[in-house]
């Protein structure tokens, strides 16, 4: 039964995910299809330096503005080296093709050998150290480095001495760097909601469609080191070009949560460590009887920037022990904390102005959007805000 539940409520938050994922693949699946009818020199000659010259242009474009927007934060750096390398090694493979004719990659007849799946999967795994930063700032060193990148050199030695072929295994490698990626994802949305009252730009659902099309090109690249197709790489390079373009312009709108935080060596990002002293001399009750008095009095959550360290100016805490004190004495989350009193001053204004526009209760009781006041408010309550208030 809980498993049961535990999948419908997984269902609810990545159901639109999973749409856009089979989406994907049915694109995917069509562009592959109609690629066995490019010509092969008509391909080699115009589409696909056309192509390359329209992932470098976008990467080096987006390394630019990544880098000149940064503004301190680790993730923009972070996707703007993966730019930056994704546009070096398409424009060292123009110049290579166009400039001293040196057939780098064949689109003909041959499987890629194993040194080229190497160095595909080495600028594949380069596509993770977003995500990486994003769901664990300062996680990702050089000693993890080495422990990702070292078993695909490996496997390629291996090949090389063995009769047995291992592209396909080589090819599947980044797939385990993906599922590792996914196991922070809960956790991240967890320590978003501890710290946050306001999921907007900062929620796993972005990172999520992000591994979405990740994997997508993952499957693609699959596919064309284990076919014939003449034209093989013809979609794997559409679905980079969207990649790129469409994860650039959402990590230059994404908030950053962590901004402000000091990160450890752990990927956690407290404020400060807690001490016991701090936690012998709490005094549990005293705190949330005074974090309830200036919750009803100043009504701070009518702020959608609120934040859990907002708390401070009432409680003498670090992060860490005000989040265990939330949960502790209300079994909740902050989100949800907060979002407790939206929910309840949202009502007192549908009870006390029937006629009031939805918009307008959405931004009087500290919602950042309509949209937003009413997924919350029906997830919480069971119908939306118009139908709770005819109950009423």
């Amino acid at each position: 039964m809980r498993f049961a539940a535990r999948m419908r409520e997984f269902w609810r938050e990545y159901k639109s995910e999973a749409y856009f994922f089979v989406v994907l693949v049915a694109v995917m699946a069509i562009g592959h299809y109609l690629s066995n009818f490019i010509p092969v020199e008509f391909f080699e000659k115009l589409i696909a330096p056309f192509q390359a010259t329209a992932i470098m242009t976008v990467c080096l474009v987006g390394a630019w503005l990544m880098f000149r927007h940064s503004e301190g934060s680790s993730v923009r750096i972070a996707w703007g080296w993966t730019l930056l390398v994704w546009g070096i090694s398409e424009a060292l493979l123009i110049a290579l093709e166009a400039v001293w004719h040196i057939p780098v990659l064949h689109s003909g007849t041959e499987r890629l050998s194993s040194v080229s799946i190497v160095v595909g999967n080495i600028l594949g795994w380069s596509l993770i150290l977003y995500p990486t930063e994003a769901l664990r700032p300062g996680w990702q060193n050089f000693r993890r480095t080495l422990t990702q990148v070292l078993p695909m050199i490996a496997l390629l030695v291996l090949d090389y001495f063995i009769p047995w072929n291992l592209s396909p295994i080589i090819t599947l490698y980044p797939v385990v760097l993906v599922g590792m990626l996914i196991a922070h994802v809960r956790a991240y949305r967890i320590w978003c909601e501890e710290n946050y009252s306001s999921m907007d730009d900062i929620d796993a659902q972005w990172i999520v469609r992000y591994l979405v099309m990740l994997s997508a090109v993952g499957l693609s690249f699959f596919y064309i080191c284990l076919t014939h197709n003449p034209a093989r790489p013809f979609m794997q390079n559409i679905l980079l070009f969207g990649l790129f373009v469409y994860s650039s312009e959402k990590i230059l709108q994404r908030r950053d949560p962590w901004e402000g935080l000091t990160v450890n060596e752990e990927g956690e990002s407290p404020i400060e460590e807690e001490t016991e002293e701090e936690a012998d001399k709490s005094e549990n009750v005293a705190y949330c009887a005074e974090l309830e008095r200036w919750m009803q009095t100043e009504k701070p959550y009518l702020n959608p920037e609120f934040r859990l360290i907002d708390l401070r100016k009432v409680l003498p805490l670090n992060r860490t022990y005000l989040s265990q004190l939330i949960h502790a004495e209300y079994d909740c989350t902050f989100y949800q904390f907060v979002n407790g009193y939206r929910i309840e001053e949202a009502k007192r204004l549908l009870r006390d102005n029937p006629a009031m526009r939805i918009e307008d209760v959405a931004s009087g009781s500290g919602f950042s959007s309509r949209e937003v006041f009413t997924r919350v408010f029906t997830k919480e309550v069971g119908m939306t805000p118009r139908e709770w208030s005819k109950s009423v």
